[in-house]
């Protein structure tokens, strides 16, 4: 079977504190994977792994079958939206445009044609084109996202890495965010980071649950005893107004006292 991502006994250390330990995960080609757990449990660090970002203490990362660091080309990133600055003086195409950076550049950097008609051509994919030449404050939070995910997309990468993508979003946004992705995953390997649980059922094809370690990844129906480890307590899901439950139903608690 072809992975997009494998992880292969991923240790990571701050000092001495484990941030993640032990971590075996292969991602499949065109896999659509949320990553879920509590504020702590690594998911952020974890991405960063996959990314190049951070070196393990321990362990292997392949990605699309190589160990090389030239393989990190076919990763497109999405940070979240609190990690941007907004008040920067930069307008959406510029924004999109960074992405096609390579190598020194200088304060009169030229974009090549190419790049400009790559740029605007995903922009108008993510019906932002009428947007291109506006400050980025300017710009909702929805908005905001879809630019984000524009600038990833313009490097054509095999598998795109989201961290919390609806975060600081409204709902109506988040619901155009998620088709966008989707639709992409039609084409892309797609690995969000989230605590949207409404979007498990929705659109994910597959769940991992982490909290340093890595308890389930797989199907999206959960065993309580999972969650009960990863996040403390059992967890259900109403999705869209109507019950869905994606986690197994709680045991009902005694209380002795």
């Amino acid at each position: 079977m072809s992975y997009a991502v494998e992880l292969n006994g991923i240790t990571v250390k701050y000092g001495n504190l484990p941030v993640l330990e032990d971590i075996n995960l292969k991602v499949k080609n065109k896999e659509f994977l949320g990553i879920i757990g509590p504020n702590g449990g690594g998911k952020t660090t974890l991405l960063k792994v996959i990314l190049g970002l951070i070196e393990p203490v321990k362990g292997d990362v392949i990605i699309c079958g190589s160990s090389s660091k030239k393989a990190l080309n076919n990763i497109g990133y999405v940070p979240q939206i609190s990690a941007f600055d907004r008040n920067f003086p930069i307008d959406v195409l510029d924004v999109v445009l960074t992405a096609r950076l390579k190598g020194n550049i200088n304060f009169f950097h030229h974009y090549k044609k190419k790049d400009i008609n790559k740029a605007e051509s995903i922009l108008n994919k993510l019906d932002l084109y009428d947007l291109k030449d506006r400050q980025i404050g300017q710009l909702s939070g929805g908005q905001l996202q879809r630019v984000l995910i524009a600038r990833a997309l313009t490097m054509d990468p095999k598998i795109l890495l989201l961290d919390e993508p609806t975060a600081s979003v409204d709902t109506a946004s988040t619901s155009a965010i998620y088709e966008i992705l989707k639709d992409l995953n039609k084409e892309k390997t797609i690995i969000v980071v989230t605590h949207n649980l409404s979007a498990v059922s929705s659109y994910f094809d597959s769940l991992a649950c982490l909290n340093r370690r890595l308890y389930h990844h797989g199907e999206k129906n959960l065993k309580q005893d999972i969650t009960d480890k990863v996040f403390g307590c059992p967890v259900d899901l109403i999705a869209h107004g109507h019950p869905h439950r994606v986690f197994s139903p709680h045991r009902e608690e005694v209380n002795n006292d």
